[in-house]
């Protein structure tokens, strides 16, 4: 019975030390070393939020570059973050896929089958990924370009200062943030 009382007092001790203690110093990490306090990256256009920098959303009009296909819910539903499971033999994931690749072309007739970036008809393992390769946000500049009534130059130099290098130098890769590139051409207008 002394062992039983010693082990349960020890759990409470470790229940408050990882369930309060644990938590409250991740937090104050966060405010000092984390971005933004902490606190999600929000963005704004004209004063007003128009979502969260780290999960994605749907663009489908030409005038604004979109980002990968998502699998979460109705689209970018953080509620059913995850990828489909399916496989790359999967019937209904190759019926998808190529639904995807017909769309995009139909969008972008300039391109041949082969030039479709693979990301652009594949989800993201959450199917919240807010980011896009630079090759894939500059196969678009015509599109946008073109929908917007642009020079190719002016966008393809808004996809220039959008693209976010690697940490560093070296940790990951550059990437570029959808929607903040959207709202970079909003303020072009």
């Amino acid at each position: 019975m002394k062992n039983f009382i010693k082990s349960f007092r020890l759990t409470l001790v470790f229940c408050v030390f990882f369930s309060v203690c644990y938590i409250l110093i991740l937090w104050i990490f966060a405010q000092f070393a984390g971005p933004n306090s902490g606190n999600a990256e929000v963005v704004k256009l004209n004063e007003n939020v128009v979502g969260a920098a780290n999960v994605g959303q749907l663009f489908t009009e030409d005038i604004y570059f979109w980002g990968r296909p998502s699998c979460a819910g109705e689209g970018y539903d953080a509620a059913n973050s995850a990828g489909s499971n399916k496989g790359p033999t999967n019937e209904e994931y190759l019926a998808e896929v190529e639904a995807r690749i017909d769309t995009f072309l139909k969008h972008h007739p300039y391109l041949s089958r082969k030039e479709v970036p693979a990301e652009m008809v594949t989800a993201s393992g959450s199917g919240l990924d807010p980011d896009i390769t630079p090759a894939c946000a500059y196969v678009q500049v015509q599109r946008v370009a073109k929908a917007r009534g642009m020079s190719e130059e002016t966008v393809k130099a808004i996809v220039d200062k959008a693209v976010e290098k690697p940490f560093m130098g070296m940790f990951g890769t550059e990437k570029v943030n959808v929607l903040k590139l959207n709202t970079a051409l909003e303020k072009a207008k």
